[in-house]
């Protein structure tokens, strides 16, 4: 006899099948990544699809892509469903550029973690001969030597919109 899933999963349910904390869970439904409905007794119900969104989450989450920007592509989607597998490859494949920038951040940190980062300080010997007198100091704040171009437009995008 073949038993049928039930449609509908208890907090922790999706908890325990997706490897998520109940905590995670709440998180997540809070910032408008998955839903949920409210039994007549206030219990939380979720669509059996979340493990998908639950699932979809997690990579991004794993390979560093935001939050933030897991939502943005999420509400791409018609009638807020839930990514099929075309769905998904139009979404990881909309991250690679950040993915991209992360890893030209990574690789740059990498190499250059011994030497002058640009932060300012002037302390090391290196630094007064890689940023004399403070000069990247006048690009911005913060490790400059660190920064990729795109997070250093970001910074000024952002910075314009403070002013």
């Amino acid at each position: 006899m073949t038993r049928t899933p039930p449609a509908e999963l208890t907090v922790g349910q999706v908890a325990a099948r997706s490897g998520v904390a109940v905590s995670a869970l709440h998180f997540y439904e809070e910032k408008g990544l998955i839903s949920s409905r409210r039994t007549s007794g206030n219990q939380r119900r979720y669509p059996r699809e979340t493990l998908r969104r639950v699932a979809a989450i997690r990579v991004a989450q794993r390979v560093g892509i935001p939050l933030r920007m897991v939502k943005e592509a999420f509400a791409t989607l018609p009638d807020g469903r839930t990514p099929d597998r075309e769905d998904w490859a139009r979404l990881s494949a909309a991250w690679c550029d950040e993915l991209d920038t992360r890893i030209e951040q990574l690789t740059r940190l990498r190499n250059s973690l011994a030497d002058c980062i640009g932060c300012g300080c002037l302390s090391l010997d290196r630094c007064l001969l890689r940023n004399r007198d403070d000069r990247l100091g006048e690009q911005g704040s913060g490790p400059r030597r660190l920064f990729t171009r795109a997070v250093r437009e970001e910074e000024d995008r952002a910075n314009l919109r403070i002013h």
